[in-house]
């Protein structure tokens, strides 16, 4: 899918969190392609670089329109700091897709360590939060004003995987964020919705096609989707105008046990 029929760079800017592998880095060269000036970030600085360099030079002016900023998002300050590097550098911010997150064991839920819970509490639910609220602070601020978030919500969301419960609460949060910033960001036009992805074909998802535990006991493999998939539906949420809004939007693999899971 090509939002931008015409093919020409524009001057919309996007951040993309967890940018530098799966997801993250399909979709950061989506919207590359796609004309917009991108700001591929995640804590792996050479990770970063290495998606930046596959993305390719679409348009001949990489320089211009790209740039790779190693972020933790767990870090407030961090966070503030980046989304402060992008305005400096593009002088605004037109989307932000949340897409950072990471997963734990699937272990029982009394042996899942502490501090395994704390890192995804921290990463997931966390994290989103500090980048959306820096995000309202510059899209409020801007002019002209407003902008769009698209935060990464999963199949987890809805329905959650055996032995998951770190992840599971994390992608149920999220969507209380969505929800929450939809309502709160209508003053300032700012629309907010929710990616929820279901068995993308990436590195976290290659034990997948092995087999992984199933809510009646059993383990089996599950079908897995393109990436571009998922950043074709990113595309066309992005390019809707701000007094248009996807709230929630499933992008999954067909066959994967989802409707009726359990």
């Amino acid at each position: 899918m090509n939002a931008n029929p015409a093919g020409k760079p524009h001057n919309r800017v996007a951040l993309i969190t967890g940018a530098g592998s799966g997801i993250g880095a399909a979709c950061a060269q989506a919207l590359l392609a796609d004309g917009w000036r991108v700001a591929f970030t995640g804590r792996r600085a050479d990770a970063l670089q290495r998606a930046l360099a596959a993305a390719g030079d679409p348009f001949g002016d990489i320089a211009q329109r790209a740039l790779a900023l190693p972020c933790d998002v767990t870090q407030p300050t961090a966070v503030a700091a980046l989304f402060d590097a992008v305005v400096a550098r593009f002088g605004r911010l037109d989307l932000l897709f949340n897409n950072a997150g990471m997963g734990a064991p699937a272990v029982p839920i009394d042996e899942l360590p502490l501090e395994k819970w704390q890192q995804v509490v921290d990463t997931n639910l966390n994290g989103s939060f500090y980048c959306i609220r820096e995000a309202f602070r510059v899209m409020k601020a801007q002019s002209p004003k407003g902008g769009r978030i698209v935060n990464n919500g999963s199949i987890s969301a809805y329905a959650p995987r055996p032995m998951s419960i770190a992840y599971t609460a994390t992608k149920h949060a999220v969507s209380g964020l969505t929800r929450t910033a939809a309502l709160d960001g209508r003053a300032h036009d700012i629309a907010v919705g929710q990616l929820d992805i279901g068995n993308a074909a990436s590195e976290m998802t290659e034990r997948m096609a092995v087999g992984v535990p199933q809510a009646d006991g059993s383990t089996k493999p599950e079908p897995r989707m393109p990436l571009k998939s998922v950043s074709d539906a990113l595309l066309m949420m992005a390019a809707l105008p701000l007094d248009s809004n996807v709230l929630f939007m499933t992008v999954m693999a067909t066959k994967m046990p989802f409707v009726g899971r359990g």
